[in-house]
């Protein structure tokens, strides 16, 4: 599977979750990541997705919403 960007380039939806994943393991627990946090971190690493395709590759991940991995 595979997500193409606005200039055509093609990304791995597998390798877009690894990085989410890896942003959401270490971000402050106290202070977890929003949605449009995450997308703004992945942009800057290079994978441009949309707020609400962040949301479906979380929930995909099992990774709960900010407000639920406060701590």
């Amino acid at each position: 599977d595979s997500y193409v960007t606005q200039s055509g380039e093609e990304l791995s939806t597998r390798r877009i979750k690894a990085v989410l994943r890896e942003i959401v393991d270490a971000e402050d627990a106290r202070h977890p990541l929003s949605d449009d946090d995450i997308k703004s971190a992945l942009a800057e690493r290079g994978f441009p997705i949309a707020r609400r395709t962040v949301a479906k590759y979380r929930e995909k991940l099992g990774i709960p919403i900010a407000r639920l991995r406060k701590k």
